[in-house]
Order: C-alpha cells, then structure tokens, then sequence
C-alpha cells in the first residue's frame, strides 16, 4: 500500500520477500515487547491488533494533492518533501542513527531515494490526470513487477499461481485503461479527456514498476538501517529531483488559495505517516496482513472519489479493481500461509 505512498504513498508493501536478519541490537525490541504484553507494538493496528496500517493515512493525502488547484505534481512533491524533511530531521538526531546510514547501504539508500521519489512524483501526477479510483487500483499492479524483480535479484522462485495473479492485474488494468482497439470509441472515448486519462494511467502504470523497485530495495536492506533514515534519503533526494524538473519544466507557483496551502500541509503531514507505517511494517511485521490491509486504499479510493468528487466509478473500473484486488490478496494469501508453514 503506499502508497502509498506506497509512498508512495501510494507504495504497497508486497509478500514474500526475503528480510535480512542483520539488524542492529534492539531493533526489534519494542515489537517484542508489545506482543508479550499483548498489545499492539509501535506503527500497529489497534484494531487489527497485529498488522501495521498505513491505509487510511495514505488515501487522505492521496484525496488531498486530487482536491489542490492549479499546483503540478511535481510541485506537490516538493513540498511535501520539505514538510517531511523538517519532521524527520529532530527525529534522527533523537535516534543518532547519523544521516549518512552504514558504508555497505548507501547505495541502497541512494536508489531506494531515487527510485521513491520518483514513483512519488508519477503517483502525484497520476492523480491528477485520471481519477482517484483509477490510479489507486492501477497501482495495485505493483505486486506484479515485484515478483518478478524479486525473481531477478532475489532469486525468488516464480511459480504459476504467480503468473496467474500477473494475469489477473494485467485484465484488471486493461478493463481501467480500456484501449479503443479492444473495447471501441464508444467504450473508451476518443476525445480529450480520454488523452488524459490515458496519460495518468500509464503514469500510474509507471509509478507501480518503480514502487516495485523500492519495495525491493527496501527488503535487502531490512532492519539494518534505521527506518527514518531511508524515509531522509527519500525526502532529501526527492526535493532535489523536484527541484531540478520544476527548473526544467518552468511550473514553480506558490498557490494563490489559502486552502490550497493547507491541502500542501496535509499532504506532507499524511504522506510522513504513510511512509513511517509502511517502512516500519516492512521492518517488523510479515508482508501478508500487510498487504492484504492494504487492499482497504481501494476502498477509500472508491468512497472518496464518490462523496468528495461526485464521480461515480464506471462499471469497468469496478470490475478492474475486482480482479486487481483479487490477484493482490490471493498472492498475499498465499505467501502468508508459506511462511506460517
């Protein structure tokens, strides 16, 4: 789910991917000591008591950068790399966990920053080109490209019921995209908007392959680096990614509207908790019930995009978030009962 998040928001946590044990002493003392208390441990559910829930936090900041006028994506990133950097700062000088992280990570860092920020900046734009509905489910095909970036530098076995869930994520985002030369002019739409939606789609499409990455990325490094300092590499490398398209491009503007500046506030705000959950959910907690709470982001999608936008989903957006949802907590389910074994 990031992301969220995500982050990437927007960036889903997906099962089955090896973690390294090399963790530093008492990294995982608080999870320890919550479950033998029998509560839930830090960044947990208290409701699902054992998985860690970024799902709600995601899909408000995911509300917020589709409700923000007349600000790129691009620019929307920047800020909320700015917000976050601020709160992130006093937070590893508490830890002194240093801003560098350890010699044999740091090009892990550097990718997973790069990599992340960019899946960001597509997400964000996602957003605003297509529906919210339709860029949250497409990103769900994110566990698609996982798998088989796991099969290449992970080594992890791909196995049919593996290629059966590709095959579901891929009808679900055709029943989304609806090309005119499967479904017709009629179905699809020819016009303007139809460009544009097809646009944040393939956006969309973009952002799940470089989540996909990250979340890679992510799971070699395990508990040997700190999770704030990969939510700094994030941050730091996004700003300057931002900053270098915005100059390229020419879009920097401060919004005019005072909510707008709120909306910017928010999304930073919302997009920190996104990315806290997830890294630390990757970190303590076993990516099944993970990902299968997750699946909730298209709910909200669904729920937000009626009552704030007055947009109701199509009948073909509805049955490509069946068969993505379903393809993302079958290979969930799956791998949770592998590794329970």
């Amino acid at each position: 789910m990031r992301p969220v998040d995500s982050d990437g928001a927007a960036e889903v946590p997906e099962p089955g991917l090896p973690l390294t044990d090399d963790a530093p002493q008492g990294a995982s003392e608080e999870p320890a000591a919550a479950e033998a208390a029998g509560t839930p441990g830090p960044c947990r559910c208290w409701v699902c008591g054992n998985s860690p829930c970024g799902s709600g936090a995601s899909q408000v900041g995911s509300l917020f950068v589709k409700k923000v006028q007349d600000v790129h994506a691009v620019e929307i990133s920047a800020f909320r790399c700015v917000f976050q950097m601020l709160v992130v700062i006093p937070c590893l000088i508490y830890r002194k966990t240093g801003f560098i992280g350890p010699k044999g990570q740091r090009i892990f860092l550097l990718l997973r920053g790069v990599l992340g920020s960019t899946a960001m900046i597509l997400l964000y734009y996602a957003f605003q080109a297509t529906s919210l509905a339709d860029a949250t489910v497409i990103t769900f095909s994110s566990p698609v490209f996982t798998s088989i970036f796991a099969w290449i530098f992970l080594k992890e076995k791909y196995s049919p019921w593996d290629a059966l869930f590709t095959a579901f994520t891929i009808t679900g985002v055709i029943l989304i995209v609806r090309p005119p030369f499967l479904f017709g002019a009629s179905a699809a739409g020819t016009d303007e908007s139809y460009s544009v939606h097809l646009k944040g789609t393939f956006a969309a499409v973009a952002h799940a392959v470089f989540a996909a990455v990250t979340m890679v990325i992510i799971r070699k490094m395990g508990k040997s680096v700190d999770y704030f300092l990969s939510i700094w590499y994030y941050v730091v490398l996004g700003l300057l990614e931002s900053v270098i398209v915005l100059f390229i491009i020419g879009e920097w503007s401060l919004p005019y509207c005072g909510l707008d500046r709120l909306f910017l506030i928010l999304i930073g705000l919302f997009g920190l908790g996104g990315q806290v959950f997830l890294t630390k959910a990757l970190q303590i907690e076993k990516a099944g019930p993970v990902a299968i709470m997750r699946t909730m982001d298209v709910v909200f999608a669904f729920i937000f995009q009626i009552i704030f936008f007055n947009d109701m989903p199509t009948w073909w957006t509805v049955g490509g978030a069946l068969c993505v949802v379903a393809s993302s907590t079958g290979a969930a389910i799956r791998k949770w009962c592998q590794s329970s074994k």
